[in-house]
């Protein structure tokens, strides 16, 4: 299946803020952003003023590294998006929202996206009580995702449960930590996600 490989870090540097690629590496002083905050590459800090199309490419470059997301699944998901009553670019997010990883990844359970795509990868999680190993699947309202009883004793769900609390769920979610059970209460709202993308501008992109 095909994945990037490349250097996460750059992908902030590119993108001119963080993304939350690497965990807690992101929230240290270590994080490259902070010590150079400026696109990578030899003309890094000499770029021009960017075009409307660039301001476009760009969110849309944001989005799809934020949710570890390759192209031609990120128009898919856009195509989606489109076909749904509603706000385009609403739905759009709501699709990547609704992503298994991402859900594993809001509920504290996982570093980061990408930590959380290996944990579900290797099947450590049940959705509704069948182990489900495809970091795309979808979440709706009323599922139950949990930990599998035999892999409740790894290092990183014992980290999970001892830094419960640490980082905020959104309120669609509920996690219990004690039972590495995560609630789906309802579908995200634009209002809930704090993603920090302008999504309009991915529509523009799309509609050319």
């Amino acid at each position: 299946m095909a994945r990037y490989t490349g250097a996460d870090c750059k992908r902030c540097r590119r993108e001119k803020q963080k993304l939350f690629l690497k965990g807690s590496k992101c929230e240290s002083a270590k994080c490259p952003i902070e010590i150079r905050p400026y696109p990578p590459g030899e003309h890094g800090r000499g770029r021009t003023k960017d075009s409307e199309y660039l301001l476009q490419l760009r969110e849309k470059q944001k989005a799809t590294r934020i949710y570890g997301v390759l192209e031609k699944q990120f128009r898919g998901y856009y195509a989606e998006a489109n076909r749904k009553t509603g706000k385009t670019g609403e739905n759009l997010l709501r699709i990547l929202e609704t992503r298994l990883d991402n859900v594993i990844y809001r509920a504290g359970f996982a570093k980061s996206r990408d930590h959380a795509r290996q944990l579900v990868r290797h099947g450590h999680i049940n959705v509704n009580g069948r182990k489900t190993d495809i970091p795309s699947a979808r979440v709706t309202v009323n599922d139950i995702i949990e930990v599998r009883p035999k892999s409740r004793t790894l290092t990183p769900f014992q980290v999970a449960q001892a830094e419960a609390g640490e980082r905020t769920v959104p309120a669609w979610l509920e996690a219990i930590p004690s039972q590495l059970r995560i609630l789906v209460h309802s579908l995200p709202e634009r209002q809930v996600i704090d993603t920090q993308v302008q999504e309009q501008l991915i529509v523009e992109l799309y509609s050319k």
